[in-house]
């Protein structure tokens, strides 16, 4: 299953960053004489309203997924993992005001706030980022912090204390290793997660704006001709699945490495 899972991610990743190799057209050159073709050896998905080759969309919306998975999850990965270990680490009233702030930005439902976002600045692929990174915090720092709390009166990290070791020196050397395992584990979770999220805000028409190209639109533009042209939103659907499929048994897999007792079972 997880070499399964692998072969997928790697397939979503290559599609997408050799996206003008793969692809047969240019994704924004419309042909209205030909608009709405069934697939065929030209057109491998067909076209869109515009005439635009489905199959080559979707491979440029591959980029679009990915770039806000790769950023949102890395960043929010970095920023979680530095929050929690600071607050499972650092002094009690410092967990304390942590945590309340995590607990505070976790309490709102992601689509929501973007929702409220988008309405007050408008819809851009950055703002969605952004949301995603800023919704995405609390999980990782919650596990990073728990992680650190087990650690902080183990012997070894209480001899580093008694020979003076600052506290910077504790948590990059000794216990960030020890916990960044876990959140790796969550990090590839969370990729389909964010590109559904980014999918979903396009397919309301909150995310990426027209003419570029992402999974959403591709759905929204299909979904309206669904029952005469159903190709475009299977087209737009695949991707989706396929990229949930691969890094849910690629995290999977990851978790049985990282995992001692898993790993002591087999």
């Amino acid at each position: 299953m997880g070499v399964f899972g692998l072969i997928l991610v790697i397939v979503v990743i290559v599609s997408a960053v050799f996206a003008p190799i793969f692809s047969t057209h240019n994704p924004f050159t419309m042909d209205i004489a030909n608009r709405l073709a069934e697939p065929s050896l030209e057109h491998f998905f067909g076209t869109d309203q515009l005439g635009r080759d489905t199959y080559t969309r979707v491979l440029y919306g591959g980029r679009v997924a990915l770039q806000v998975a790769a950023i949102g999850v890395s960043v929010s990965l970095i920023i979680g993992l530095t929050l929690g270990m600071i607050a499972g680490y650092g002094p009690r009233w410092l967990d304390n005001i942590l945590l309340l702030l995590f607990d505070a930005v976790r309490s709102f439902p992601t689509i929501v706030l973007a929702l409220a976002a988008v309405a007050l600045l408008g819809p851009s692929l950055s703002l969605v980022m952004t949301i995603v990174i800023i919704t995405s915090i609390p999980g990782y720092a919650r596990l990073a912090r728990t992680s650190t709390l087990a650690l902080k009166n183990t012997e070894f990290v209480l001899a580093e204390q008694s020979l003076g070791a600052s506290m910077k020196r504790i948590l990059v050397i000794h216990i960030m290793p020890n916990v960044i395992g876990p959140l790796l584990i969550l990090a590839a979770m969370d990729v389909p997660v964010v590109v559904t999220i980014e999918a979903g805000l396009s397919f309301l028409g909150l995310g990426v704006q027209p003419p570029t190209a992402s999974w959403g639109t591709i759905l929204n533009e299909g979904y309206l001709i669904i029952r005469t042209t159903p190709w475009i939103v299977i087209a737009g659907g695949i991707p989706l699945i396929l990229t949930t499929l691969g890094f849910t048994f690629l995290g999977e897999s990851l978790r049985d490495v990282f995992d001692p007792k898993l790993r002591k079972g087999r």
